[in-house]
């Protein structure tokens, strides 16, 4: 349901976010959060141009985020990285179904809308205060 490319953005994130607006560069993220560096690369470019996170150059250059956590969402990630697909009209174009679902596609469907609004709901910074005592989903090393 999460693919890979969406679970590296949130390690990347959340590093960036634990790093209270000190700069980290693309290889220590990648370091910490056990992400390729090419693959964090793009990743990280397509993060600066939706806005979620800035870059700067320089000798203490690095990426910081461009929403303060507290704003900043799961569900703004996800809109940017790998979207989430609901269920409109039956995947299978059966025509009896006009716009309803059948009990499997609507189930289906309401699953996803529950993550959705989990999504949407939950921000970096509840992220990083609802570790109990755990670094989330990366460690410092």
């Amino acid at each position: 349901m999460i693919s890979q490319t969406l679970e590296y953005a949130l390690r990347a994130i959340v590093l960036i976010a634990q790093r209270d607006g000190q700069p980290c560069t693309a290889r220590q993220i990648s370091d910490m959060s056990e992400i390729p560096l090419p693959y964090l690369s793009k990743l990280m470019q397509g993060l600066v141009k939706a806005q979620i996170v800035q870059s700067q150059r320089g000798p203490h250059g690095g990426f910081v985020l461009a929403i303060p956590p507290e704003v900043l969402t799961i569900w703004d990630i996800v809109s940017v990285v790998d979207p989430l697909q609901r269920i409109e009209h039956c995947p299978l174009k059966i025509r009896s179904h006009g716009t309803s679902l059948c009990p499997l596609h609507r189930r289906l469907d309401n699953a996803l809308a529950a993550t959705e609004k989990l999504f949407r709901e939950t921000t970096v910074d509840e992220l990083l205060a609802d570790s109990g005592g755990l670094t989330p989903l990366c460690e410092s090393r």
